[in-house]
């Protein structure tokens, strides 16, 4: 960047055809049979988004009783980028033979890592691809890393399981999946978990860390846990991130 920007805000508008046209494209659903009325509806709520002029580029009935859109359209709204906040990855990301050598080394035993998914959530893809050798991505699971300990205790776990198994496991970690959103069932679920946590344990409870589609990264203060992994995370950025988090606890203790 060169001097005369540097520091200057930074704004960008979406890309389409051409740089800086702000076209973008969105896909919503409406309550009403597919025809000219339907078409004008989507327009009006395009409009309504910001988007303008906007085209239908798609529409699709669904029973009969409800039209798919897909609208193609400008805006005038701009990106600050200097007004965005999110979670910077502060720390490296490790091989598993370098989660091996620190494990070991600073351990000197297994690191014991407890997973799950809580309440009534049956969805065990994303815990699995987290936890099993297979992994996801190209990359191994947890079970992969010899120096690490993978307890999965699988779909609908209820809390008081959870943490009587973390205790008899004696678990340096406790990650948990949660994909089911109705009523904010994993905001709720992953709040009563990690209060049920700083009772039953205090100070020596597990570092906690929750994963999901749904979350953003930057709700772990508001659930109460040490970490967020959203969509997309892989079994080595768990990984790395648990090697930091022991680092970052032997720390305190000294």
């Amino acid at each position: 960047m060169s001097s005369a920007n540097r520091g200057a805000a930074q704004h960008i508008r979406p890309y389409g055809d051409t740089t800086g046209d702000g076209m973008v494209q969105t896909s919503f659903t409406l309550p009403i049979p597919p025809g000219p009325k339907a078409e004008g509806a989507a327009m009006q709520l395009a409009n309504k988004m910001g988007i303008e002029p906007a085209m239908v580029v798609h529409s699709h009935g669904i029973g009969g009783e409800f039209t798919f859109f897909v609208v193609y359209g400008s805006v005038r709204h701009l990106v600050d980028l200097d007004a965005i906040t999110v979670v910077e990855r502060e720390y490296p990301l490790l091989s598993p033979t370098e989660v091996n050598g620190e494990v070991r080394k600073m351990m000197r035993r297994k690191l014991v890592v407890v997973g799950g998914c809580i309440g009534t959530d049956a969805h065990t893809v994303g815990i699995d691809a987290i936890l099993n050798i297979k992994g996801f991505a190209g990359e191994k699971g947890l079970e992969y890393y010899r120096e690490l300990k993978v307890v999965n205790l699988g779909a609908q776990v209820t809390v008081p399981e959870l943490v009587k198994s973390a205790r008899a496991e004696k678990a340096d970690a406790v990650l948990v999946s949660q994909v089911v959103t109705q009523r904010d069932a994993h905001i709720l679920n992953t709040q009563e978990m990690s209060a049920a946590f700083r009772e039953a344990m205090g100070d020596r409870r597990p570092v906690l860390i929750a994963g999901g589609p749904r979350f953003d990264p930057m709700m772990a203060g508001q659930l109460g846990v040490d970490r967020v992994f959203g969509r997309g995370t892989t079994p080595g950025e768990v990984a790395s991130y648990l090697v930091h988090a022991m680092k970052e606890n032997r720390k305190v203790a000294a």
